[in-house]
């Protein structure tokens, strides 16, 4: 029988490239986003190009009750779900006290509160068979504090330390989680958090190369996996513990700024 995995913001970027590794490596697909539309696109696609099972559910997993919801409908369908893939999420750029609070509200409930709910539904399932794997995606935002994201990078620093608390609570089963913490990525992030003009997003990284670095370390049951870097923000990333926190903040802001033309 095919590997089923579950992907939430499949609809584009990661998630959507996550979903056509995965029907290359035979696998079917419950593919979750409030894009209907674009889910049907890819169903189709995949559908006709691997044969694989491909089923849609549209569901705005910003709303509380969302992953109940969206675990109810997969029991209803009578499927057993192998890998979860909690990819979706999104930013926003600007002082957190000028920013619109119901957006960063629904920001938290999607980046964490549905990432968690999500992953406690089918941690369910797992724990009754004794397999499973989870990929939740985080970000190496989650690694330090981000003036003018605030709250996005709070969410991710979340997803990390959830994601590897949770991994050693399952450590002597054949359950695990990865964390996947990508770089600045090409994918519709940027337009969303109204980042697309700030230094940070100059040089991305193809959304395929990070889902692909993802994919493999969940298969190999890895606990972190760090893509779309450079060699140069590789090692800025291991100075971060050794750097005055108050400098790094300050290079932080710096780099999510909007570059005025």
């Amino acid at each position: 029988m095919n590997k089923i995995a579950l992907i939430t913001g499949a609809s584009s970027g990661i998630g959507k490239e996550l979903a056509y590794i995965h029907a290359e490596n035979k696998g079917d697909l419950i593919l979750v986003a409030r894009s209907y539309d674009k889910l049907k696109v890819i169903k189709k696609d995949i559908e006709e190009r691997y044969s694989n099972s491909v089923h849609i559910i549209k569901k705005d997993l910003s709303l509380s009750e969302a992953p109940e919801e969206v675990y109810k409908t997969v029991r209803d369908l009578g499927l057993k779900v192998d890998y979860l893939i909690n990819n979706a999420g999104f930013g926003g750029v600007g002082n957190f006290h000028e920013r619109e609070l119901a957006v960063d509200l629904a920001m938290i409930q999607l980046n964490i509160v549905s990432l968690t709910a999500l992953t406690r539904l089918f941690l369910d399932d797992f724990t009754k068979n004794n397999e499973g794997k989870i990929l939740n995606v985080s970000s190496t935002a989650s690694l330090m504090p981000g003036p003018l994201q605030a709250v996005y990078f709070a969410t991710k620093a979340y997803v990390t330390s959830f994601s590897n608390a949770v991994n050693e609570e399952l450590k002597g089963t054949n359950i695990s989680v990865t964390n996947l913490m990508p770089g600045a990525t090409e994918t519709g992030f940027a337009k969303t958090a109204n980042m697309e003009d700030a230094g940070l997003f100059k040089n991305s990284f193809p959304a395929r190369d990070v889902a692909e670095d993802g994919y493999n370390a969940m298969l190999s049951g890895k606990l972190d996996v760090i893509s779309g870097v450079s060699f140069m923000q590789k090692l800025m990333l291991k100075a971060i513990p050794f750097s005055p926190k108050t400098i790094l903040m300050k290079q932080i802001k710096a780099m999510q700024e909007v570059q005025k033309s």
